[in-house]
């Protein structure tokens, strides 16, 4: 039996450490999932629910690669400690302020100023975990396992996006106790606190002091529509070099720019979606959680099939997946903001996000060829801070032309993907492995 026992502990901490990037992205999907009624229940504003998430994704852009630096001088345990408990306080704090504000302690101004306040504590410490998270696994591996390893763990966040709206409708609770307040809408955020406070304790129990064998990379902000991208692990098993590119650099200048219009697209989209269900639908915000759900988790459930099925089955180079993702996705944007029932609601957003299900990856991987292995921790950390860069403005834009016109932040996103697709068949040709820097003073 004594052979065994590495192995077993092994597996042990992985299952743990997977846990804990999977409740990350479930409780804050999660929350989302069900902001838009909240929003709509209290009375309050549609652009200030955007922008309570526009608030905690830039935090998290902000702070993720100071967590992440951070994490390769000082313990790995304490770390993913933080970012799990910056993780609880807020899901309590959020839900305790809602729930005042759904009963009517405090008025929806305050509860939206009180709200925002709790998303700052998770944008700020919740990004603390993954970096140490990553760092962790990467550490207890072999190289030639390793991007496997950290190719599982990141799937966690894609799965959480599936979990975190498709429990969010059975959350909703009624009274505390009888005649006492009503938890109504705030019951995910206190559920997800409550799971965020077990995996605490499990952390500090279970998990093992690590030396610092390996580094970790900032992960793009958890978001609805925001599955990852592969880059945060591209960055965490390549080694630290001084070589650094810009966002403009002539190599790679077409690819951030692609990205950076598809992530937005995708950000204002998905941002909608609820608003969307609630009006095309005529029905409360209470009653529109399990259509808007649904959604939700078909959405999600489509990228997952192309980034799980079909890409890996076509085998298709970087420049074909984002020309034809945008294109797919161009086209489900517009059938979402033009549909007006629950099911073409439901396959117009399946197939935009099977459309970014095909162009993240292409974005990744052609950045990644564009350059040597000596630029790829760089490049890695551009795509990284590309993705969690458009769910800072592309929430509010969403919403805020949502109010001028439901259709609009569909049709608009569906019109900058079709330029996109332009850009992107005149601008990119790194499908072969990376050309030579240019020459200094080179364009």
């Amino acid at each position: 039996m004594e052979p065994i026992r590495p192995r077993l502990k092994v597996d042990k901490t992985f299952a743990l450490l997977f846990t804990v990037m999977l409740a990350i992205a479930a409780g804050n999907t999660a929350l989302q999932s069900v902001l838009p009624a909240l929003g709509r229940s209290l009375g309050a504003a549609d652009s200030a629910v955007a922008a309570v998430f526009s608030v905690s994704a830039l935090l998290w852009v902000i702070a993720a690669p100071f967590w992440a630096n951070r994490s390769d001088r000082h313990g790995r345990r304490l770390m993913v400690l933080i970012g799990v408990g910056g993780f609880t306080v807020s899901l309590f704090l959020c839900g305790l302020f809602l729930m005042l504000g759904i009963n009517g302690v405090l008025g929806p101004v305050t509860t939206f100023v009180a709200f925002i306040i709790g998303r700052v504590i998770y944008g700020t410490f919740g990004s603390a975990a993954p970096p140490a998270v990553q760092a962790i696994v990467a550490g207890r591996t072999s190289r030639r396992r390793r991007t496997r390893a950290l190719t599982l763990l990141a799937s966690a966040f894609g799965l959480g996006t599936i979990t975190g709206p498709a429990i969010a409708p059975y959350l909703v609770m009624g009274s505390l106790w009888q005649g006492g307040p009503v938890v109504g809408l705030a019951g995910p955020a206190f559920a997800a606190s409550a799971v965020g406070l077990a995996i605490w304790i499990a952390v500090l129990r279970l998990l093992p002091r690590e030396e610092a064998k390996a580094h970790g990379a900032a992960v793009a902000y958890p978001s609805i529509g925001g599955q990852t991208s592969g880059a945060s692990v591209t960055a965490a098993v390549s080694e630290r070099t001084s070589s650094n590119i810009g966002y403009f650099d002539a190599r790679v200048r077409g690819w951030m720019i692609t990205g950076l219009v598809m992530g937005h697209a995708q950000a204002m989209t998905g941002q909608a979606i609820g608003f969307l269900v609630i009006d095309r639908l005529h029905v409360t915000p209470v009653e529109a959680l399990q259509p808007t759900g649904l959604v939700l988790m078909m959405g999600a459930g489509s990228a997952l099939l192309a980034q799980w099925g079909l890409i890996p089955m076509l085998d298709l180079k970087p420049r074909a997946l984002v020309l034809v993702g945008l294109a797919v996705a161009a086209l489900g944007c517009a059938a979402t903001g033009t549909a007006t029932s629950i099911s073409g609601i439901g396959m117009g957003y399946a197939l935009a996000s099977l459309g970014f299900g095909f162009a993240r990856p292409g974005f990744t991987a052609g950045s990644s060829l564009a350059v040597g292995p000596e630029s790829q921790g760089s490049v890695a950390g551009k795509v990284t801070s590309i993705n969690g860069a458009a769910f800072v403005l592309g929430p509010s834009i969403g919403v805020g032309l949502y109010e001028l016109w439901r259709p609009l932040p569909y049709l608009t996103a569906a019109g900058w993907l079709l330029a996109a697709v332009v850009y992107a068949f005149l601008s990119l040709n790194s499908d072969k492995r990376h050309r030579p820097a240019p020459p200094p003073g080179h364009p």
